[in-house]
């Protein structure tokens, strides 16, 4: 079955910072945050300070995954011009988002320049809590559908019909938990998809507030959400993953199989479950037939991020500021 890994990460150098501080690699894929947490980043044989594109190639070869999806996260540090560099070296496996702080000073600058002159047609907004924007600037706290910051970058998107925003909120008990938010950005801004990331962090415990969440959302046509990573919210969670396959079964009653983009989150999540695990769990379950199944791990993530326009506009971008240094 051809696949997509519709969520993932490649990260040239650890530059990771959220309201713990900033992350320093120490090797053995270990690093640690200015608060002292310890975490372990990149799986053995991922890399001892980074997880590269030729490092994640030969993983995706090795779990017959056809192409991916490269997102930006606090978690690694944006990798935005990496990220650039890949998709232009391996233009039939990769597509790419970039990430801004949409807080900066010359954020709308920044988002121009990626689209315009690196030719993305995705954005990441991590803006949870927990790991995001608002760990540190949680003193004020922003709603995606009324933040005037937002709206002036969305506002500048919606000229590129298609292009993908890619949101994560963060847990329930965040203060940047925002699912109210979709029904009115998917109403304000038709001409844009965009993606929920971690199936809303949903716990089998709480069902309803799964259900209740996607609600929301199941009548537009232009809200998605991705699936990846849901083993670690939900955790302790084993191969294949009872918890996630009860909260799977909801997003499957509420929204449907086309609404769902399979992927892993990796380098992290492949931490605490294989990539193998990953990458087939939902096939060792009996919850979707094989066409819901062909959805969810390719068409859907083609449809949504792999757009002709989208991928020609990365194909044909050519960085006036790098252009002499053959860089890829």
């Amino acid at each position: 079955m051809k696949k997509i890994d519709g969520h993932s990460h490649i990260v040239a150098a650890t530059a990771g910072y959220n309201g713990n501080g900033r992350m320093t690699p120490l090797g053995s894929g270990y690093t640690i945050w200015d608060n002292g947490e310890l975490i372990k980043l990149y799986p053995d044989g991922y890399g001892d300070t980074d997880f590269t594109a030729e490092s994640f190639l030969r993983l995706l070869d090795e779990n017959g995954i056809d192409k991916a999806v490269l997102l930006q996260g606090s978690l690694h540090g944006y990798q935005n011009y990496y990220t650039y560099l890949a998709v232009k070296r391996y233009p039939d496996r990769f597509i790419g988002a970039f990430s801004v702080d949409p807080f900066a000073d010359s954020a709308l600058s920044i988002v121009r320049r990626h689209v315009e002159e690196l030719g993305f047609r995705a954005i990441k907004f991590e803006i949870s809590q927990g790991g995001g924007i608002h760990g540190y600037h949680g003193n004020t706290p922003f709603r995606l559908d009324t933040d005037p910051k937002i709206a002036q970058i969305l506002n500048y998107l919606s000229d590129y019909p298609g292009f993908v925003v890619t949101v994560d909120y963060g847990n329930f008990d965040q203060i940047s938990h925002q699912p109210q938010a979709f029904p009115n950005l998917a109403t304000y801004y038709p001409e844009l998809d965009f993606v929920v990331c971690h199936l809303s962090f949903p716990h089998a415990a709480t069902p309803n507030r799964l259900r209740n969440d996607l609600r929301m959302w199941k009548d537009y046509d232009n809200i998605y959400t991705d699936i990846s990573a849901i083993q670690d919210i939900d955790a302790p969670e084993t191969f294949p993953f009872p918890n996630s396959q009860a909260n799977i079964k909801i997003a499957k009653e509420v929204l449907g199989a086309k609404k769902l983009i399979w992927g892993t989150d990796s380098p992290w999540s492949a931490t605490f479950n294989t990539y193998e695990e990953l990458a087939t769990w939902l096939e060792a379950v009996d919850i979707f037939t094989q066409e819901e199944l062909e959805d969810i791990f390719y068409n859907n993530a083609e449809r949504v991020y792999f757009k002709p326009q989208n991928v020609q506009a990365m194909r044909d971008a050519e960085d006036p500021v790098t252009k002499d240094l053959n860089l890829y």
